[in-house]
């Protein structure tokens, strides 16, 4: 299905891109990609690299991705910053896809 790469693509940058607004110093509300680190995290255990099997995403984590920016959180996909805060990339790019989101053209 075309979404899940949309949704692990999504998942990714979403996470990479607080991990650079919180370790960046930037405000908690502060938005990336328009999403706040509330929204951000609220996906992570969805993503989360040491939870087999993850849980699914919440309607906080899908209801987030659906005002996100998904193109700009495509830029955060291969991103070290991914690690520090336990989210498995292939995990985060199918996030998308599990919440009915299509993926973007160029994730």
């Amino acid at each position: 299905m075309a979404t899940t790469g949309k949704s692990l693509a999504a998942a990714g940058l979403l996470v990479a891109a607080v991990a650079v607004a919180v370790l960046a110093g930037a405000a908690p509300a502060a938005a990336v990609c328009n999403m706040s680190n509330e929204q951000f995290m609220s996906c992570q255990p969805a993503a989360a690299r040491t939870t087999d099997p993850p849980a699914p995403p919440s309607k906080a984590c899908c209801d987030a991705l659906g005002g996100a920016d998904l193109g700009c959180l495509c830029g955060y996909k291969n991103s070290p910053w991914m690690g520090l805060y336990n989210i498995d990339p292939e995990r985060a790019m199918e996030l998308p896809a599990k919440c009915g989101l299509a993926k973007p053209a160029n994730c």
